[in-house]
């Protein structure tokens, strides 16, 4: 008897691949105060909901195999041919747009 397959539904318009093991050896180096992961500074930076709900998935994975130093590696889904070497502490704005995902939406109506 074959088994059947399922489909869940996301909200998510674009899939970000992010390298936890070059995040991990930054101990951070994103955000504010320069000690948020990669991942977790852009989800914050650009307003994503956690999970299946967000606009845009962001997801860390275990080791994309290119280990630059004092960087994070990246993977849009949708561009999969150029991989982005992030360096610490990059600008979250222009992350996102070399990324093709648009920047915040509250904070560019606040700066109009």
């Amino acid at each position: 008897m074959e088994a059947r397959l399922k489909t869940v539904r996301s909200n998510w318009s674009d899939t970000v691949l992010v390298c936890a093991k070059c995040s991990k050896k930054l101990h951070g180096g994103f955000g504010p105060k320069g000690k948020t992961p990669l991942a977790k500074a852009l989800r914050k930076h650009l307003g994503l909901k956690k999970g299946r709900k967000g606009g845009a998935g962001i997801v860390e994975v275990k080791c994309l195999g290119v280990c630059p130093k004092a960087a994070v590696t990246v993977v849009n889904g949708a561009q999969t041919r150029e991989w982005l070497i992030v360096p610490e502490g990059a600008d979250l704005d222009s992350v996102a747009e070399e990324l093709g995902l648009g920047s915040n939406p509250a904070r560019a109506a606040s700066q109009a």
